[in-house]
């Protein structure tokens, strides 16, 4: 037994190892792609987007979320915003009915459905050739939409394109964690986007051609990873999604250890449930990388951490076992001789030093995702705060969604 769980220990690492490594050896090719652009650009031409803003009970955030949007650096008349009310039980729907004079705004009131229920309305009464979505507790940069738009007119063949999303203004330690996450997450989606991988078209501003949702169809619920699903649907027919580093979108994250924790579960159980749903793609040539890699590596990654934390839960047990036959056979023991201790005769295993690499590799990314975002290369406490408090919370949402898998249990959205 020991046997077989030293192998599969070494095999989660070895893969773990190859994941990391992958991504660098990706950005060591592609380094010279990543541009960022800190002056306004200009269009060959300017189509009209409509942007979308799905609110249920953002009083607090929406009025923020609009003013970005009319203060976008791109032509007015060019820009189309609509405000969905999605049965909001605060006084959201007055805050959004503020802005119902400004010519290019228009304002809906639903009942309770769900976020993709309120983006469906918008699709319903989209004209324009772009349309996207912005969560109505985000703030896009004013630069952002036209560095987008640049991706469409470069390449027509490109379907949709994701901004870089970062945390906006973080007031605790537990903001501060996902700061850090956001970074690397900026880093990843970039290498992934090089790929042809992008498993995820995030809710704050991704722009599409409208075309995908003429051919492929609305939005669905997809767990509540609605944003999720759509990436899967075009990645399996497809279609090319980007991402534009230099398009920058803040939005507020969840400021306690709860809401984190219902977040989280929501997403990992939406990327188990989707990935199961689209099982027909993976390892398959014909999808490309978002198959062979981007799949296999999430599964990778949940069944590397949830191993490891049993695997850590079950020598904790083992310990506390023994000391307690220890103390039942011969009595406490206070003894603290190190006599025998030698630091060159600690044991060395090859496997700790592929962690620390892991880990090193890690920080790299987080490192680089914020140079992406803020301009410089900086390493800060928030790294600290991420690799401590996700290692702790991290495995307990993944086994939580794999345990609501297996019974059918949908997790909660707030």
């Amino acid at each position: 037994m020991t046997l077989i769980s030293d192998i599969l220990f070494n095999v989660l690492i070895f893969l773990s190892v190859y994941v990391q490594m992958f991504f660098f050896i990706t950005f060591l090719e592609n380094r010279k792609k990543i541009i960022i652009r800190n002056h306004p650009i200009k269009l060959t031409k300017y189509p009209k987007v409509t942007v979308i803003v799905p609110c249920w009970n953002e009083e607090k955030t929406i009025y923020k979320t609009v003013r970005s949007l009319l203060d976008l650096n791109y032509p007015k008349d060019k820009i189309n915003i609509f405000l969905i009310d999605d049965g909001s039980t605060d006084g959201t729907w007055d805050a959004v009915s503020k802005f119902s004079g400004y010519p290019n705004v228009k304002t809906f009131h639903k009942e309770n459905g769900g976020k993709y229920t309120a983006l469906n309305l918008g699709l319903e009464n989209v004209k324009t050739d772009f349309v996207g979505c912005l969560d109505a507790d985000s703030i896009v940069e004013a630069e952002s939409l036209v560095r987008i738009m640049s991706y469409f007119e470069r390449d027509k063949n490109t379907m949709a394109v994701a901004p870089s999303v970062t945390v906006l203004n973080p007031n605790n330690i537990i903001q501060e964690a996902q700061k850090a996450e956001y970074h690397m997450g900026v880093f990843t989606k970039k290498m992934l986007g090089f790929l042809g991988a992008i498993h995820v078209t995030p809710g704050p501003f991704t722009i599409f051609r409208k075309q995908v949702f003429d051919n492929l169809g609305p939005y669905r619920h997809g767990y509540s990873t609605e944003d999720m699903e759509i990436a899967y649907r075009m990645q399996k027919n497809d279609y090319k999604i980007e991402h534009c580093n230099d398009a920058y979108v803040y939005t507020k994250t969840p400021s306690s250890i709860r809401k984190l924790y219902r977040q989280r579960l929501r997403w990992i159980y939406g990327f188990i449930n989707n990935t199961i749903d689209y099982r027909g793609v993976l390892f398959r040539k014909k999808y490309g990388n978002f198959a062979l890699f981007t799949l296999p590596t999430g599964i990778i990654s949940i069944s590397a951490v949830s191993y490891l934390f049993g695997k850590m839960i079950y020598n904790l047990g083992h310990l506390i076992y023994s000391k307690i036959i220890s103390v039942g056979t011969v009595g406490w023991s206070f003894s603290t001789s190190t006599n025998n201790l030698s630091w060159f005769s600690m044991d060395a295993h090859p496997s700790m030093f592929l962690i620390i690499f892991v880990y090193s590799l890690v920080i790299f990314a987080i490192v680089l995702g914020r140079k992406m975002v803020e301009g410089r290369w900086v390493l800060s406490l928030n790294m600290l705060y991420y690799l401590l408090l996700f290692r702790i919370l991290a495995p307990l949402w993944l086994i939580n969604a794999i345990y609501n898998t297996v019974i059918s249990k949908k997790p909660a959205w707030r």
